[in-house]
């Protein structure tokens, strides 16, 4: 059996603090509270926190407990921070697979860790061909051989931000194998899990897996699932053991969610228990995937096909731009693909983010060739792309 997980020292002394006593104590008894303003309790509306149990609960396997196991966070990111900050001590690393979502690096620094960078990669033919995002792999050997004394948790994305890629039971067993081996924290970022496609029926969960349930934090976005980011509700789910200290850290950062967006998030997530809003979503992107990608299949340029989420990353090995095109001092320090996509947001009026932004420096040629684009816009705004991205047909060799 293996040890407890032990929090961050500077969250593992916290005593309750008094708003997260008598918050709640009010609410729960209907008393008057002149204890202090309009304030949220502190895990999240009730009313959402049971709506997320009664949505997750089959998909988990388990009945979720609304009071223990589910902690409403501000957006998915400030959960992930408090995640970091519960469980961080100065010099601990974490394990981060390229590419990443930028926003992990800044919030394991800032709470005193050290991310350890280990990449996906494509098949070798990806230039020539078009691939499945499944067809990118975490090398299992080199994910070892990055562990150390001092590696603390693993992030896993799924589906994955930019890849698509919805990694399989075979793939989370073997990551979770060796959480299991030396006693790690699996943070996994699933917030796209409403989004993924045929031919999946079920989106595979790590926390499902053997008994990874009791070492992982999973997380969850009311914006991505309802496509409304500005709205910043996400949510965690996990066993209470670590529940209990990312709630701790998240006292300490936000307090508590705005109430309307929680509201609302609740809504729709009720609504889903008895019409098929996820599924129909699914069909409406299924449709956006479609219309983007037939001007890559025109233009005869690979790319690869996401499983889920709503981007698809084009290998661009074959765009040729003018030698002698002015590109402003900043792009110099950057990975290659900064200036394609520059050149082509300028030249062909179509802004795509370059994926190098999403790796380790030392990594940057990993993703030289590649451009990310995303298509949870409009069908209308999709066309337009579409007949501005045909005009790159002379620009390719």
């Amino acid at each position: 059996m293996s040890a407890p997980i032990k929090p961050a020292e500077r969250v593992s002394n916290f005593e309750r603090d008094v708003w997260s006593i008598f918050t709640p104590l009010a609410m729960e008894t209907k008393a008057i509270n002149l204890g202090q303003g309009f304030m949220n309790h502190p895990r999240g509306r009730i009313r959402l926190r049971n709506a997320l149990s009664s949505s997750y609960s089959e998909q988990f396997n388990r009945k979720l407990d609304p009071e223990t196991e589910i902690l409403v966070t501000a957006g998915a990111n400030e959960g992930m921070f408090a995640t970091f900050a519960a469980f961080l001590d100065q010099g601990d690393e974490v394990i981060c697979m390229e590419p990443f979502f930028d926003q992990y690096i800044p919030n394991i620094t800032m709470n005193g860790g050290i991310p350890v960078f280990v990449p996906l990669r494509p098949p070798t033919d990806a230039s020539s061909r078009v691939i499945s995002s499944h067809e990118w792999r975490l090398d299992m050997n080199e994910l070892k051989s990055k562990i150390t004394p001092k590696t603390k948790m693993i992030v896993l994305n799924t589906p994955h931000n930019p890849i698509g890629k919805v990694f399989d039971e075979e793939e989370l067993r073997a990551i979770g194998e060796v959480a299991e081996e030396n006693n790690l924290i699996i943070l996994s970022d699933e917030v796209y899990d409403r989004l993924y496609y045929p031919p999946l029926n079920r989106f595979p969960r790590i926390a499902n897996i053997d008994n990874l349930w009791k070492r992982t934090i999973t997380v969850g976005s009311g914006g991505k699932s309802f496509a409304a980011t500005g709205w910043r509700v996400g949510w965690l789910i996990g066993p209470d053991e670590l529940i209990k200290y990312a709630f701790a850290a998240q006292t300490r950062v936000v307090f508590c969610v705005n109430s309307p967006c929680q509201e609302a998030i609740a809504a729709g997530l009720e609504e889903s228990l008895v019409k098929p809003v996820f599924q129909d979503q699914i069909d409406s992107y299924l449709k956006k995937r479609t219309i983007l990608s037939k001007v890559f299949d025109e233009l005869h340029l690979p790319y690869t096909v996401p499983e889920g989420a709503y981007y698809i990353l084009v290998n661009t090995s074959r765009i040729q731009i003018p030698k002698d095109y002015p590109f402003p001092e900043i792009l110099n320090h950057r990975g290659d693909d900064f200036k394609k996509c520059y050149w082509l947001t300028k030249e062909i009026g179509v802004c795509a983010i370059p994926p190098s932004e999403f790796y380790a420096k030392e990594h940057w040629p990993l993703a030289a060739n590649y451009a990310r684009f995303a298509y949870c816009k409009t069908d209308e705004v999709l066309e337009q792309a579409v007949d501005r991205l045909r005009e790159l047909k002379s620009h390719i060799i």
